[in-house]
C-alpha cells in the first residue's frame, strides 16, 4: 500500500517572504524536485512535465484570497533491464 505523506504550514508573512517561497517553487519545478520541510516533517515531490494547474481569486469587501492548485500523478518508471517481447 502506498505511503500517505502530508505537509502543512500556515503563517503570517510579508510580500518579500512570499516572493521567496514562490521563487523556491519556481526553481523546484524547473529542477523537477521540490522539498518541503520543517523541524518535524519533510516531503519531497518530483513534478512531471504535465501538471494540472488551477487558480482561484476571490475578493469580498476588504478580504482577498488567491489560491493556486497544482497537481499531477507520479509516473511509473520501468525497472532497469526490463524487457518486452513483440512478435507476430
Amino acid at each position: 500500500m502506498a505511503k500517505d505523506e502530508q505537509f502543512e504550514y500556515e503563517s503570517l508573512q510579508d510580500n518579500e517572504s512570499i516572493g521567496k517561497y514562490l521563487q523556491a517553487l519556481i526553481e523546484g519545478f524547473e529542477k523537477n524536485k521540490i522539498t518541503f520541510s520543517s523541524e518535524n516533517n519533510s516531503v519531497v515531490l518530483y513534478p512531471n512535465t504535465l501538471l494540472q494547474f488551477a487558480v482561484t481569486v476571490r475578493k469580498k469587501d476588504n478580504k482577498n484570497k488567491l489560491s493556486i492548485k497544482i497537481s499531477w500523478k507520479d509516473s511509473k518508471k520501468k525497472e532497469a533491464g526490463e524487457k518486452i517481447f513483440i512478435g507476430s
